[in-house]
């Protein structure tokens, strides 16, 4: 049976043998772990998750596609297709430990996908995405580099990010626009701040990163008053001149304390 790939779903479908079982490899899954894949889509590496694992939850939004994955995936009794989307998917109803999450996700929601997952890492132990090698830079992009930002502090506030590789367009159905990148995203359970300092630590951050070229003290007046900045660069023996982007997100969350 042919299924057609949905451009409005942003489904790419990976077709690279070769691939598919390098990045099960990175996974190193074991034989009790019990996995979440996001996007099955036609279920060529749901099949060798299942060969790895306890269990399967086999996500996958569109309906056509997961008629298809009952019928592909039966012999397959560890497999659990589930007709739902990422972004409306509750961890705790249907995970009592941490699982691990697999899947090729859309670029254009890749934000609000890895935003979500956060927001149960409680329930996760570690995700295994793939998403646009431009994406994969700015997520591990370390201070003082040109992809370092907002997004960058966001994800490695809650995760520990490692790009595993870059894989080719072509390994793809249809092939994307820009070369995709596997990353590891291993989950941190315990946040530094408490929900409302939080609120506050990305607030400065995202402010200062709205006008990365000024001086971080340019670029915060309106969100910082000029007495706490003095005693932040006083305090920590930061140049005042500093720009944003040569902070570490230590430095962020030392001046979102004070």
């Amino acid at each position: 049976m042919y299924i057609k790939p949905k451009k409005k779903l942003g489904q790419n479908f990976l077709l690279d043998k070769n691939i598919q079982h390098k990045i099960i490899a990175a996974c190193d899954f074991k034989s009790v772990d019990c996995v979440l894949e996001i996007g099955a889509g036609r279920g060529e590496l749901t099949k060798l998750i299942a060969e790895k694992v306890a269990k399967v939850y086999a996500l996958e939004i569109d309906p056509d596609l997961c008629g298809f994955l009952k019928e592909h995936l039966k012999e397959y009794k560890n497999v659990i297709i589930v007709n739902q989307d990422i972004l409306k998917f509750n961890f705790k109803t249907y995970f009592k430990n941490r699982v691990k999450v697999l899947g090729n996700i859309p670029y254009y929601i890749s934000t609000a996908i890895i935003e979500h997952l956060f927001k149960f890492r409680q329930k996760i132990e570690t995700a295994f995405i793939t998403v646009q090698k431009e994406f994969a830079a700015r997520i591990t992009a370390v201070p003082g580099s040109k992809d370092y930002g907002s997004l960058s502090c966001f994800v490695q506030y809650y995760a520990n990010p490692k790009r595993l590789f870059i894989i080719k367009k072509n390994s793809f159905f249809p092939a994307p626009t820009v070369a995709p990148a596997s990353l590891k995203i291993e989950m941190k359970r315990e946040a530094s701040f408490k929900p409302k300092e939080e609120e506050l630590l990305f607030k400065i951050i995202r402010q200062a990163f709205a006008q990365r070229r000024k001086t971080l003290r340019n670029s915060l007046r309106e969100t910082v008053s000029k007495p706490k900045l003095g005693k932040f660069f006083a305090k920590y023996n930061i140049n005042p001149n500093i720009r944003p982007e040569d902070l570490t997100l230590s430095d962020f969350r030392n001046l979102a304390s004070l």
